[in-house]
């Protein structure tokens, strides 16, 4: 990102995202495709009895 002036995001081959790389590092579709669902795994912890 340091050496783009604009950078584009692909996820399975799509593009998902392109821009300035601070408003793509931000993007929540990128950060979802790369980081992950911020809520993955809640569900399994309130369906695991204590």
């Amino acid at each position: 990102m340091q050496l783009s002036d604009r950078v584009a995001v692909l996820d399975d081959g799509r593009k998902i995202a392109e821009g300035l790389p601070d408003a793509v590092r931000n993007d929540p579709a990128v950060i979802e495709a790369y980081l992950g669902h911020r809520h993955v795994g809640e569900a399994q912890k309130e369906a695991v009895p204590a």
